[in-house]
């Protein structure tokens, strides 16, 4: 599988596997090591989570996996976030210095690793304060504890806030995008991170599986779009989802949340599709969210 640059000392997986299911998956951790070799072995090397994720209970039993086999860190990029807690049932952000700096020690803890090759600040904290937030960013990637730094479900101007603050060193923004979620060109973060060169990482690419069990309007009328271009491509649904978010001059990296190999290589196979031009845009206005002027 190739290989999306997003620095001079990252690259990722143009597939991403993501974990944040993973505490449902009642796994050992043999069985996850298993399953994390399996994903290496077919070039999916980049590994997501976060610490909100099981309540940090996905980022410890990744960590067991690693414990129980050592190979596996070094043949890996590994992902990880912070931002976002809870107390006495109550959820909120934190993106304080002092907060991001612990946050960061307990997650290397908990993932039995010296580094994170990219963290993430994982929402757009209405209270941050963009320099608390970059000192902090900045002091853990001099410390070696983090490669390179970036964001996740930031808006443009959060974004640019804080881009500035580090001095331009964030290198992704890992949003939500599919065919029946468009806040991101809503908002023109889209554009602006295909202006910069910047790559993101795409969550919930499949609308967590509405797009092909939603019964609302704008799910129905995307699969019809999706059935007949799988069949015109010679391939699936999911997989022309996928070619669809490749296709994009962005070059944004899909995140696959599934414990299945095969859904992996459906990910996979689809990345490398090229699609028609005019296809993407049936896809683009399928939901009838967006209508060309």
């Amino acid at each position: 599988m190739k290989k999306v640059k997003l620095s001079e000392g990252l690259s990722l997986s143009a597939v991403v596997q993501g974990f944040w299911r993973l505490d449902s998956w009642k796994w050992s951790a043999v069985e996850l090591a298993r399953f994390m070799n399996e994903c290496i072995d077919r070039g999916v090397t980049t590994f997501d989570t976060a610490e909100i994720y099981g309540g940090t209970l996905c980022e410890t039993l990744m960590g067991q996996a690693f414990e129980q086999d050592r190979s596996i860190r070094n043949k890996i990029q590994l992902v990880s976030k912070t931002g976002i807690f809870k107390e006495g049932g109550f959820g909120y952000y934190d993106t304080r210095y002092d907060r991001v700096k612990q946050s960061c020690e307990e997650s290397l803890k908990r993932l039995h690793t010296d580094h994170l090759d990219l963290y993430l600040i994982h929402r757009e904290d209405p209270c941050i304060d963009f320099e608390s937030t970059a000192k902090a960013l900045t002091e853990l990637k001099k410390e070696g504890k983090i490669g390179e730094m970036g964001v996740s479900n930031f808006d443009p101007h959060k974004f640019n806030g804080l881009n500035k603050a580090v001095n331009g060193q964030l290198v992704t923004n890992q949003i939500e995008w599919n065919p029946v979620c468009f806040e991101h060109f809503n908002s023109g973060m889209m554009d602006d991170l295909t202006a910069s060169g910047i790559h993101p990482m795409i969550w919930s690419p499949l609308a967590g599986g509405r797009l092909f069990t939603g019964s609302d309007e704008a799910c129905v009328k995307v699969r019809a779009v999706l059935k007949e271009l799988a069949e015109q491509y010679g391939t699936t649904e999911s997989a022309i989802v996928y070619a669809w978010l490749a296709y994009h001059p962005v070059k944004a990296l899909p995140i696959c949340g599934s414990n299945r190999i095969d859904r992996l290589l459906e990910a996979g196979r689809g990345v490398e599709i090229r699609l028609k031009h005019v296809d993407w845009y049936r896809i683009y206005t399928a939901s009838g969210q967006k209508v060309l002027r």
